[in-house]
């Protein structure tokens, strides 16, 4: 088993930044992807950006520019740094990472971007 623990959201107002953390633990192996998904209000869960265990990255394209992912693999925890927050980034982000064939999610973390 595998959990996950996320922090950092909260309320912020256009063009701010806020950052995200989430921490793995349990039976994690070397050869893991992790991520960042939200879901908005109304919308679907969608990925927001994906890193693997060597470092390659990618995001969905409304992100690219503004969020950038990384990962210490020694604490086994991935990092969203999010700047020039938009409203439409409102919603639960939730962590997520895919190993050893598993895929488990955190409880997700709110952000609330105002305008």
């Amino acid at each position: 088993q595998v959990q996950l623990v996320e922090s950092g959201g909260g309320l912020v107002q256009a063009g701010g930044s806020l950052r995200l953390s989430c921490t793995a633990s349990g039976r994690i192996s070397g050869f893991n992807v992790m991520g960042w998904y939200r879901q908005g209000p109304g919308k679907q869960r969608e990925l927001v950006a994906r890193i693997t265990f060597g470092g390659s990255t990618n995001y969905v394209d409304s992100v690219k520019g503004r969020f950038t992912i990384s990962r210490d693999n020694y604490k086994n925890t991935v990092y969203l740094q999010m700047n020039s927050l938009k409203p439409e980034d409102t919603g639960t982000y939730y962590c997520n990472i895919a190993v050893a064939g598993m895929t488990y999610w955190g409880k997700g973390t709110l952000v609330t971007v105002s305008s």
